[in-house]
């Protein structure tokens, strides 16, 4: 496929919104609104007891306080580790000596470009917890069975911490 028109519809300091016109060699067509995104990191802490780092906050969108795995946005030419390591300070206060990349994939790639690559984080060392302005975060470990019956019982509804347990529990634990 390749773009034949792009017309940028709406600019954020979060994302842009462009109307995108591709066509393929064949001439098939397709026309979509996208979500223009510089991707996200998020962090599966787990420490010595093998229990998980959740946060809590509240999430406009979903219209709820969430538990989820800490995440956040990559700054402009950051990779995904380095905002890895950022975001897990300023939203926890953890650093980690250990990284490992669990999954990089697209959470809704019917409009949204974001690609959100998943670290599993261990060898943990408690610091100051250091959230920007507009958050408001809660943080509290689980078990691994705590979270795989909140899970079960749809306590848990983000897609990114549902995701990362389970490959964690599958792959790495």
């Amino acid at each position: 496929m390749n773009i034949i028109d792009s017309k940028e519809l709406l600019k954020t300091k979060i994302f842009t919104v462009t109307e995108d016109h591709a066509k393929d060699p064949d001439g098939f067509q397709i026309k979509r609104a996208i979500i223009r995104h510089p991707g996200s990191a998020v962090m599966m802490a787990v420490d010595d007891l093998d229990r998980v780092l959740l946060v809590r906050q509240y999430r406009l969108p979903a219209e709820d306080f969430l538990w989820e795995l800490p995440a956040g946005r990559l700054d402009p030419g950051e990779e995904p580790r380095d905002a890895a390591i950022r975001e897990l300070k300023e939203e926890t206060g953890y650093a980690a000596k250990e990284w490992v990349e669990l999954a990089a994939y697209f959470p809704s790639p019917g409009f949204l470009q974001e690609r959100m690559t998943i670290f599993l984080a261990r060898n943990l060392t408690e610091g100051e917890q250091k959230p920007m302005e507009d958050e408001r975060i809660e943080t509290r470990w689980f078990s691994a069975a705590d979270l795989d019956r909140m899970i079960r019982n749809r306590e848990i509804r983000d897609g990114k911490t549902i995701s990362g347990f389970l490959l964690w529990q599958r792959y790495y634990a």
